[in-house]
């Protein structure tokens, strides 16, 4: 399987919803976070627009949230229960596969995703000046180590992922942008999908608020 180039095929779909300003629909507003959807064009579900502001620089920001092996997401994410890296296909591509536990009384049983991850460093035109825009972008994949766990549901991310967007003249603030389409699979009535992705979206900005001032002190 061609990891790196599906990889890449994310990250340009990615920077097209960066771009695509048209049909988002508001579904959550937060201190932290503003959340809008609209109709996925990958699956037969919805994808999730979130936008905030962190307390922190973006160096920091994405220390927190970064895809790694023993970084430090699983400390302070409480949607992902563990997370490792199954093969490290370049420096900017790996092969990832992370498990969720319960949800909502457990009506959502634990979930397991395996994804090809990539991290990418770059500037643009209007990132010049405040410095680097950090991103990570994922999708999913199969991988021969990782066969369909008995105890997990596996679940199946489309192309998704975060910009660290530095704020001019704001070195200790950051612009998140992340885009979330996530099929929970299993047996979920589409109700509860529709209320849970959008309030999990929420409490990770407000517990990635409550990491970065951790990590600052």
């Amino acid at each position: 399987m061609d990891y790196a180039g599906l990889a890449e095929a994310a990250a340009a779909k990615m920077e097209l919803y960066r771009r695509d300003a048209e049909g988002w629909r508001s579904c959550r507003h937060t201190g932290e976070v503003a959340v809008s959807w609209k109709p996925s064009a990958e699956f037969a579900g919805n994808m999730y627009r979130a936008e905030g502001t962190v307390p922190s620089s973006p160096l920091h920001v994405w220390e927190c949230i970064k895809p790694v092996a023993g970084g430090l997401r699983t400390k302070w994410d409480q949607s992902v229960k563990d997370f490792e890296v199954v093969e490290a296909v370049s420096d900017a591509v790996s092969v990832c596969r992370t498990t969720t536990p319960s949800a909502l009384m457990k009506i959502i049983s634990p979930r397991e995703f395996v994804d090809v991850v990539l991290m990418r460093q770059f500037e643009d035109g209007t990132m010049l000046s405040a410095g680097k825009t950090l991103k990570f972008c994922s999708t999913n994949v199969e991988h021969p180590l990782c066969p369909p766990q008995t105890d997990f549901v596996r679940g199946y991310n489309y192309p998704c992922g975060c910009f660290c967007i530095p704020l001019p003249g704001e070195p200790d603030r950051t612009q998140l942008l992340s885009f979330f389409q996530t099929d929970l699979g299993g047996y979920l009535p589409q109700t509860v999908v529709d209320s849970f992705i959008p309030a999990s979206i929420a409490g990770f900005y407000s517990n990635l608020t409550k990491a970065v001032k951790a990590l600052k002190a």
